[in-house]
């Protein structure tokens, strides 16, 4: 069996690994030169522990990342106003939680990649064609074009290019159709500043800000990883992204004004939106990651979420006979799963970045609850879910 795989990100990747490990022949393309430097810090646990597991790489996952032991909200003159300690969370996680660079988590899955498979960058999907095959879906393929000029036929077309898939487009229709934008921006880069050293090492600083919000985290090389998160009624990305960020945010005080005269020129910068789409596969095609249902950076688990959907697909591509009956088993095992999280997602876009001072006021009052042991557990089991649950 064959399979191409559209997208060398932490789906893509994650399902390039499982399928082969399963004994299909797997040919990963990217559109992008290179493995991506560009990303933020997130925090990975839930379903994917289970399937990092499977690949043998919580190990390596765990080198990459890091600790958090707390996250301080701080005013402009960076003092404290609010924190929260990982205690709680952790009891509900146990060891099965990091920090990590989204690149680095990638580089994980991709150093753990059978050497079977064939991972093409600088190359994507132009054109995709079905073939019939008989009656119950068996002998059926999918040719799919390559910019490089090859055309390969398969037995699975993987759409794992993210929210703004291409594969999606060609299959199922414009992206428009599908596209929930949650009202925010977010931009992400990581400077080196020797002079910025309120930033300690194992806590995440955020600014205690409505409207909008900077992120800090010191890596291990000194370097510092910034994510910034504002709210804006404007769907599309701005025309001078650069400027955009830096207007934004530079009226926060404290390190946010040296912190943005490090901004580059490229860096990652996108919408917050979640996918919702009635189906993700049609004949050979399926759709995986956020490029099916992306639950956005409010809810968390993205990445987690990626993994543990990518070994669910290749569970049920060996469990049964035809591949379409394979892709019907997956989304219905899968979808409740990727739904909980799209509607926590919804949720926490009322506390990730306030929209007002009050709204801001009850967050501190808030931080200070889950401090309570009660409420702590109650919150705590709240954000992790499912999170021990089998995919």
């Amino acid at each position: 069996m064959e399979a191409v795989v559209c997208g060398a990100g932490i789906a893509g990747l994650s399902a390039a690994h499982f399928l082969s490990a399963n004994g299909w022949d797997v040919t990963v393309v990217e559109r992008a030169a290179g493995p991506r430097p560009e990303g933020y810090m997130i925090d990975f646990f839930g379903p994917g522990w289970q399937a990092a597991g499977q690949m043998g790489i919580t190990g390596r996952i765990r080198e990459l990342g890091y600790r958090v032991d707390r996250v301080d909200y701080v005013d402009g003159t960076g003092r404290s106003a609010a924190h929260l300690g990982s205690e709680s969370f952790t009891k509900m996680v146990g060891d099965r939680l990091t920090s990590i660079l989204r690149p680095d988590l990638e580089l994980a899955i991709r150093e753990a990649l059978p050497a079977a498979v064939q991972l093409h960058y600088g190359t994507t999907v132009t054109g995709i064609a079905a073939r019939a095959g008989a009656a119950g879906g068996r002998g059926g393929k999918v040719d799919v074009a390559l910019s490089d000029g090859r055309q390969l036929t398969a037995d699975l077309l993987v759409g794992a290019d993210g929210i703004h898939s291409e594969i999606r487009s060609k299959v199922f229709g414009p992206e428009s159709a599908y596209f929930r934008f949650l009202g925010f921006h977010v931009g992400a880069y990581s400077f080196r500043d020797g002079h910025l050293q309120d930033v300690p090492d194992n806590r995440y600083v955020i600014t205690d800000t409505h409207g909008e919000a900077m992120f800090f985290y010191r890596l291990r090389d000194g370097s510092i990883s910034v994510l910034g998160v504002h709210r804006t009624e404007q769907v599309e990305r701005p025309a001078d992204i650069r400027q955009e960020f830096k207007t934004r945010y530079r009226k926060l005080g404290w390190l946010c004004p040296q912190a943005l005269e490090h901004c580059p020129e490229e860096f990652y910068y996108d919408q917050v939106a979640q996918i919702r789409m009635p189906r993700w596969s049609s004949g050979r095609v399926v759709l995986l990651g956020d490029a099916a249902g992306a639950v956005s950076l409010l809810a968390g688990q993205g990445a987690s979420l990626a993994m543990a959907g990518a070994y669910v697909l290749a569970d049920e591509l060996a469990a049964h006979a035809d591949v379409p009956s394979a892709l019907a088993a997956f989304e219905e095992r899968w979808r409740p799963r990727v739904a909980e999280h799209q509607k926590a997602g919804e949720s926490a876009a009322k506390w990730f970045v306030p929209r007002t001072r009050r709204a801001l006021l009850l967050r501190r009052l808030f931080l200070r609850l889950i401090r309570v042991p009660g409420v702590s557990r109650l919150v705590s089991g709240a954000v992790v879910g499912r999170t021990g649950a089998a995919v």
